[in-house]
């Protein structure tokens, strides 16, 4: 009842960032995001495609982390999931002639259904059994892409319909940006329902949390299966965007980036992936464009990050970004980094 009263208390602007799941500091960051390619000189055509790049990536590593972070199952099949979705789109439009933005929801269903019916048979399993499951449907799923040459044109490429006859970017970023926001208040708002504390008590331990009467098996189901829907929601999005899919999209190492970006960031906190995306990526390809005869080289970059967060810092980016701002030193950057606090 007093929760109600607070909220009953909250101001229009408080009401709107409550609904979105967003502190002020947030909301400023989204606003940030939604300007920075009109302005000089982020209204560059391949700054535009680096900013839709990366939040390609920290809406994938929001997903992402709503299982690794929450039920503690690593999707190393992550971006074979991600690659059904495009693919179902793709060969919608390309055979059926339907609209892609009716594509992208139905290879979004696409891999919620598949998620469904690899959790049934894979989340019974302890969690690094469920993980290796994960990667062998990947690997499964890169494979058939690959042999099925006459439906999918394997690593020759399948040519897919665009989303806008216009070259620029520009409206792409904007439908990338939607998507993130979208993954992030879906998957903000689950977490922080009964449905979320279940799923953390699973995580944190499963036998303990049977005990107290949680279901783990439907649990996982429910959340494995929202992750790869949202999965799928974001390959139809990159399919229509890049306009070629190959079998190599679906390689362990995309999920690799996607993982790195998630543990970076701050394993379990969701924002902190979506933060750290803009300013990894970016990064990654000016050492990709840099260092081009050195393939393979952001794979060990990745991995030495990784190696260096889990050892010094092991909650990542969002876990050292409250404990420097949990004390009310600046009233002002307490207020839009926390959030207004109601009795």
């Amino acid at each position: 009842m007093q929760t109600t009263k607070a909220k009953s208390e909250l101001n229009l602007f408080d009401r709107v960032l409550d609904l979105l799941s967003l502190k002020p500091l947030g909301a400023i960051g989204l606003v940030i995001l939604v300007i920075l390619p009109l302005v000089p000189p982020f209204n560059q055509e391949y700054l535009i495609r680096w900013l839709c790049a990366a939040a390609l990536i920290a809406a994938a590593s929001v997903s992402f982390d709503f299982t690794a972070g929450f039920i503690n199952i690593v999707n190393f099949g992550y971006y074979a999931i991600v690659g059904l979705g495009g693919y179902t789109s793709a060969i919608l439009v390309d055979r059926f002639g339907i609209s892609p933005w009716i594509g992208i929801f139905v290879g979004a269903l696409s891999a919620g259904l598949l998620g469904f019916f690899l959790g049934i048979v894979t989340l019974r399993l302890r969690g690094i059994f469920a993980a290796v499951m994960a990667w062998f449907m990947g690997l499964a799923l890169m494979g058939l892409a690959t042999k099925a040459v006459w439906l999918t044109r394997g690593s020759l490429g399948l040519r897919v319909e665009r989303l806008f006859d216009s070259p620029s970017n520009l409206p792409y970023y904007y439908v990338i940006l939607a998507m993130m926001l979208v993954t992030y208040v879906i998957t903000k708002g689950v977490t922080r329902s009964d449905m979320g504390l279940a799923f953390k008590a699973i995580g944190q331990n499963m036998d303990a949390a049977r005990t107290s009467g949680i279901n783990p098996v439907y649990y996982r189901i429910v959340n494995f299966t929202l992750s790869c829907t949202l999965a799928g929601l974001l390959g139809g999005f990159y399919a229509h965007y890049y306009g070629i899919l190959t079998p190599e999209m679906m390689h362990t190492s995309k999920t690799v980036e996607v993982l790195a970006v998630a543990y970076i960031g701050g394993r379990g906190s969701l924002w902190g992936g979506a933060v750290v995306a803009f300013p990894f990526i970016y990064a990654m390809e000016m050492v990709r464009s840099s260092l081009s005869n050195l393939p393979g080289l952001n794979l060990i970059l990745y991995g030495l990050l990784l190696i260096l967060v889990m050892i010094y810092y092991s909650g990542g980016f969002a876990a050292f970004f409250q404990q420097h701002f949990s004390k009310p030193k600046n009233i002002i950057l307490y207020y839009l980094v926390n959030g207004k606090k109601t009795a």
